[in-house]
């Protein structure tokens, strides 16, 4: 997707909540659509600060549910110890196993997966955003 789309895509949903496309949150976008690899939200303010721009810390964790739920950024995995994102990228959206011995990420994307979860949402009548599925265990190197 291209930054016009996913710019016009973050205004109206901007737009719908009734929320302004402030400068801080385009500036934020723009730093975003840049990124390559995950990051949390401190990476991201750390980032933006280096540009010398002056954007709170808050104004940056409260941008990022918005791009979340414009999927402009998915959750993804780190640390354990913060929470994670990246940009959906070629690939689109996707899931995650983790090994929580060595730390090896595997991502994957399984239809039965996506298709189910749709069908239980349609079930409870559930208007799915965004979701977050991650597995955690041991890698075939760790087991």
């Amino acid at each position: 997707m291209n930054r016009t789309k996913e710019s016009e895509r973050f205004q109206a949903l901007l737009e719908d909540k009734g929320l302004k496309y402030t400068y801080e949150r385009k500036t934020i976008l723009e730093e975003v659509v840049k990124l390559r690899g995950h990051f949390d939200a401190d990476e991201l303010f750390a980032l933006i600060k280096k540009t010398g721009l002056r954007i709170s810390r808050d104004t940056v964790y409260r941008t990022i549910p918005l791009l979340l739920e414009c999927g402009l950024i998915q959750k993804s995995v780190g640390d354990s110890r913060r929470e994670y994102f990246e940009r959906p990228g070629p690939k689109g959206h996707h899931d995650h196993m983790v090994c929580i011995k060595c730390g090896k990420v595997i991502e994957f994307r399984d239809e039965q997966i996506e298709q189910h979860q749709d069908a239980i949402c349609r079930q409870y009548q559930f208007q799915l955003i965004f979701h977050d599925h991650r597995l955690f265990g041991y890698c075939s190197d760790c087991h």
